[in-house]
């Protein structure tokens, strides 16, 4: 008896093995109980590629009494479904919400799985978001996923946001509520931040990465995005001390010292750099090595390389405009 119950326990386990969201070497991914009813799935902390297909973001599921409410469920169609297999095995309730932080379609095109099995679900997001993935900013980022994926296939009709939502908005879903805050400047101009009430959880979406670095688009902005977490960090403007801290990318944790200070840092030295590099009359490239040496503890985090020197850049342009 115990060896037929043995051998039932394998074969299931090996069927969970072979039904795994694998991505080669980089591992198996799945959602994991994070604090009371928040499940988080964490995404490779690299850049989009051919070898994570494009999956690398922090898509999340809040659990209420008569379903789930998702928060930015993916970047593509291949790898939305791999998601929604990964929800289905947390819970068997129906996707009753989706809210999508921000304009980048590596968070938010996966939408199209949920609507096709759950076609009436609303899903929210910055109402000056939907405005602008519906102008142009969806087909710049399929053509940036692509290029450097090739796993968009499926995702295109786009399936955008349909539910705008403002700053302080609160929305309720099913007893689970919802405080929106949006900052204009930051990652992007279409930044939402989440404050899950019930379980005291900040979603930062892309406004914190941890681990990897991610590019500034011409609506970022380095100098306010070093404001936002500050305000975070000293518990300004709303914010307080939350149970838990999620990133878009990155690890999630509890304590905002570990989890949020880093990224900060960074930034902060980044734009140092560049306010030196500015009041010097000499250009950022040529500050760069003397930054890359304060920036030790940030080597190895992934496009380092490719990123740093855009960002100082990016930092001193933002000084040289608020100068004028």
């Amino acid at each position: 008896m115990k060896k037929i119950v043995f051998l039932a326990s394998a074969v299931m386990a090996f069927s969970l093995t072979l039904n795994a969201f694998t991505l080669g070497k980089l591992g198996n991914f799945e959602f994991k109980k994070a604090h009371e009813n928040v499940y988080i799935m964490h995404g490779p902390e690299k850049e989009p590629s051919k070898e994570n297909e494009g999956f690398m973001n922090n898509p999340a599921i809040i659990e209420s009494k008569n379903g789930l409410i998702v928060i930015d469920p993916g970047g593509n169609y291949n790898v939305g479904k791999k998601i929604l297999a990964e929800i289905e095995k947390v819970s068997k309730k129906p996707i009753i919400a989706v809210f999508n932080t921000h304009k980048h379609g590596d968070h938010w095109f996966a939408n199209k799985n949920i609507l096709e099995k759950y076609p009436n679900t609303p899903i929210y997001a910055l109402t000056y978001m939907i405005e602008q993935v519906k102008d142009n900013s969806a087909e710049t980022w399929y053509g940036i996923l692509d290029r450097l994926t090739g796993n968009l296939e499926g995702t295109k009709p786009f399936t955008f946001p349909t539910q705008g939502v403002e700053n302080k908005q609160t929305v309720e879903v099913d007893g689970q509520t919802f405080i929106m805050r949006h900052f204009i400047g930051g990652h992007t101009d279409t930044d939402i931040l989440i404050e899950h009430v019930n379980s005291n959880t900040l979603f930062i979406g892309d406004n914190l990465i941890t681990n990897r670095f991610g590019a500034f688009d011409e609506s970022s902005s380095i100098l306010e995005n070093i404001k936002l977490l500050e305000k975070i960090m000293k518990q300004e403007e709303g914010f307080k001390k939350y149970a838990l801290y999620v990133p878009g990318h990155g690890p999630s944790g509890k304590d905002p010292k570990k989890i949020v200070e880093p990224f900060l840092k960074y930034l902060k030295i980044v734009a140092a750099g560049a306010q030196k590099a500015y009041k010097d009359g000499v250009e950022s490239y040529e500050i760069k090595p003397e930054v890359h040496k304060q920036l030790k503890a940030y080597h190895k985090w992934d496009a380092y390389e490719g990123q740093m020197g855009k960002h100082l850049m990016k930092a001193y342009e933002e000084i040289e405009a608020k100068d004028f």
